[in-house]
């Protein structure tokens, strides 16, 4: 297996121990890393609502020589999706949406499937990924699908009707979050931070200005082909002049609502715990416990997918879990939890050669499989 020699001699191994220890745990996650050549791994366990165990291994930043630890900042790519659901069904709660309303009215121009001109597609499809929209022609402006912006807008739309099949597609979540600027007044990561961060007590956000760049873990891609790894620096790229010419309720994908959250292991896996105990954490009440439950329930059978929460049976043999994947620029994230036992896991890692360059979550369903059977289900 090739090493990652071209950035480090070695894979440094960095130890936390502030909520407990696991030799064989270690053991075991130090074999996954030398497998894949795991440039940064961080784990986060949760039990009975309390973090009991978090390591992290590896660098933060190889060419700095810098060793992640529980301070690291990781943009979590998908994972963001599920804090744009919650803000809808808070909005929903204060009654001011509806998950039937017309996503047309809700982001101001026509979003409507050209072969399907009657179908009407509901905020509902949009968080489940059942609206017929597609990424063909991209995801990061609103444009590519106004009729008004673009003359290929159609393109945008599949030959299925919506509502009929699931397809993943960002482009939904990139209108969920204009939706939330319209019908707050409020810019979406300063929505988010408001309502979601600040009482939860965690450091984190959209807007990449307003954190610590120091904390950054860097993000490396897997070249397969000249076997090599590449920081990818763009993955923290403040965006700053668009910001500054910034159009309320329109501009939104430049904060990445499907993918831009940055934020630490260990604040994810309170975030998590949160949608654990049905919308409150610590007794914090971000949603009610009737919207954390529509959020996890499958609109997709076949898929297992809610509203930016996904249904995992494959995970740990006999347990339905519930959660997310994430994946962009190097980058691999789960968190994925048991309502129904309540323990949970976040896992993450900043750079890592896919298993038999195929499955790119492997690294992530391996170490889940390791944290439950020797700290859960031991």
């Amino acid at each position: 297996m090739l090493k990652y020699c071209t950035l480090t001699l070695s894979l440094l191994l960095v130890s936390i121990f502030c909520a407990g220890q696991n030799p064989q745990a270690e053991k075991e996650l130090q074999s996954v890393i030398d497998d894949l050549d795991v440039v940064g791994l961080s784990v986060v366990v949760v039990n009975k609502g309390d973090i009991v165990y978090k390591h992290q291994f590896g660098m933060q930043d190889v060419e700095k020589n810098i060793p992640l630890s529980d301070r690291t900042l990781f943009r979590i790519a998908s994972i963001s999706k599920s804090f744009s659901a919650v803000t809808i069904m808070q909005l929903i709660e204060a009654g001011k949406l509806s998950l039937d309303d017309d996503a047309s009215k809700l982001v101001g121009f026509a979003v409507r499937n050209p072969k399907f001109p009657d179908k009407v597609i509901t905020l509902k499809m949009l968080l489940s990924h059942t609206s017929s929209i597609n990424d063909s022609q991209g995801y990061f402006y609103l444009d590519l699908i106004d009729p008004a912006k673009n003359p290929n807008w159609a393109k945008c739309y599949g030959d299925y009707a919506p509502g009929a099949k699931y397809l993943y597609c960002n482009l939904n979540f990139n209108m969920i979050g204009a939706i939330i600027e319209r019908q707050t007044g409020e810019r979406f990561d300063q929505r988010i931070k408001h309502r979601i961060l600040d009482p939860l007590g965690l450091y984190g956000g959209y807007c990449v200005d307003s954190l610590d760049a120091s904390r950054f873990a860097t993000l490396y891609d897997y070249d397969s082909l000249n076997k090599r790894f590449t920081p990818m620096p763009q993955a923290y790229a403040p965006r700053t002049e668009d910001i500054r010419n910034y159009t309320m309720g329109y501009s939104t994908p430049v904060f990445s609502p499907t993918g831009g959250m940055k934020i630490t292991a260990e604040d994810l896996a309170k975030y998590m715990t949160m949608h654990m105990y049905n919308g409150s954490y610590k007794g914090v009440k971000i949603m009610s416990a009737k919207s954390a439950e529509k959020m996890r329930e499958k609109i997709s059978e076949e898929e297992g997918y809610g509203m930016a929460m996904r249904t995992a049976t494959e995970l740990i043999p006999g347990k339905v879990l519930k959660g997310h994947t994430g994946s962009a620029y190097g980058l691999y994230s789960a968190m994925f939890f048991d309502p129904k036992d309540k323990f949970g896991f976040v896992v993450i890692t900043n750079g890592c050669i896919p298993d038999n360059q195929s499955d790119i979550r492997n690294v992530l369903s391996r170490s889940i499989a390791i944290l439950y059977n020797n700290i859960i289900k031991k």
